[in-house]
């Protein structure tokens, strides 16, 4: 598919909202797969950490 301008191919012949907003959701998804176990890990190492220092007194 060729575009005559970028205008054009951000519209996408009339469907470009469409596109472009399954490409931000399908982003979202990735990014939020990427983050949410960095950020679990951190509270589960210091919950561990937590847990340890109780058992030891």
């Amino acid at each position: 598919m060729f575009f005559d301008s970028f205008a054009e191919f951000i519209n996408m012949g009339g469907h470009g909202m469409f596109v472009w907003l399954s490409y931000g959701v399908a982003g979202l998804v990735v990014a939020h797969n990427f983050i949410s176990p960095l950020l679990t890990r951190k509270k589960v190492i210091k919950d561990i950490e937590r847990q340890m220092r109780r058992e030891q007194k």
